[in-house]
């Protein structure tokens, strides 16, 4: 008997088991709901650590709250009223944004151009790429103070090489509005150039060799490749900077307060009191509460204003290329 007469008496095959009801769902859960259940700790951590204390404080900026005690009035938006037209405020705004003017400027430049020469073959090129970091993991406190030490008065190392090349050693660098912002720029600056030079590296890693050999057998000189194919392919990345250094350079604490020897004043005449430490100033200091609250949400407006504008310069600077 061939297989054929076999195969047709045994009939046909009989139809495969479907997938039990519990495998099924699981599946389903698997592919569509784990992911959420995977990336929700990032947002519970955010609604707890962000969301509600972003909600508390606008709550706050409304009402007459002070910490020293005493009822929470409903005052609408008689706080920011009144720090619409505080002087003080307003000289907290222009020194905020002159700092940040004179430190994210030179700062991401100097990274550029430092990250560009860090790509190129140089001997001892792995210890000169950490050596970058080492500012980086320095204490801000440490880098303060020295700092500090360094446009002293009288006895500072920036003085010595001013009086050393003919010019007036005797700058009091905290006196004045533009002596004390320079200082505190070189701070930021020392600080966080490294930082942003090897994310520009790590860029630059990614750019295609035959992309500059292609230039150079084209006669396009290092000048020529580097803005033409560095700059534009590097853009996203320089965005990136561009948005974190504002809302560092915006939110900016730690440098002017310890160049301040620990106080909230910015100097004598508030010559570099920056926004933070006017919103501590007012909150930690003077009590008030929703004051400071009120002060807080109007640098969260500066904020999106500054990280706009750079945005749309940025933009600009790379299309034009």
């Amino acid at each position: 008997m061939s297989v054929n007469t076999q195969t047709r008496r045994a009939g046909p095959a009989p139809p495969e088991p479907r997938p039990r009801a519990p495998r099924l769902t699981w599946s389903r859960f698997d592919v569509k709901a784990a992911p959420y259940l995977l990336i929700s700790p990032y947002f519970l951590l955010f609604a707890v650590f962000g969301l509600f204390p972003l909600v508390f404080t606008l709550w706050v900026s409304l009402r007459d709250y002070g910490l020293a005690g005493g009822e929470a009035t409903f005052t609408g938006l008689d706080n920011y009223a009144a720090l619409l037209s505080d002087a003080d405020f307003w000289n907290a705004v222009v020194n905020t944004v002159g700092i940040f003017a004179l430190a994210t400027v030179p700062q991401l430049l100097l990274a550029l151009l430092l990250a560009n020469a860090l790509n190129k073959r140089l001997r001892g090129r792995l210890l000169l790429r950490l050596g970058v970091l080492v500012p980086l993991v320095t204490s801000v406190v440490a880098v303060a103070i020295v700092f500090t030490q360094l446009y002293g008065r009288d006895y500072g190392m920036v003085n010595w090489l001013l009086d050393v090349l003919g010019l007036d050693r005797h700058i009091d660098w905290q006196s004045a509005r533009w002596s004390s912002w320079t200082a505190i720029a070189t701070m930021v600056d020392w600080r966080w150039t490294g930082y942003n030079a090897i994310i520009y590296l790590a860029a630059m890693q990614t750019i295609p060799r035959q992309l500059y050999e292609a230039a150079a057998i084209d006669g396009a000189s290092g000048r020529r490749q580097f803005w033409s194919i560095t700059l534009p392919m590097i853009r996203p990345t320089v965005l990136f900077t561009v948005f974190v250094s504002t809302i560092g350079g915006l939110t900016l604490f730690a440098e002017p307060v310890m160049f301040a020897g620990n106080r909230m004043d910015g100097g004598t005449t508030g010559q570099f009191q920056t926004i933070a430490m006017y919103i501590v100033e007012q909150g930690f200091r003077n009590f008030d509460y929703g004051y400071a609250a009120a002060a807080a949400w109007l640098l969260f407006v500066l904020i999106l204003l500054g990280v706009g504008l750079n945005y749309t310069l940025a933009r600009r600077i790379g299309g034009s290329r």
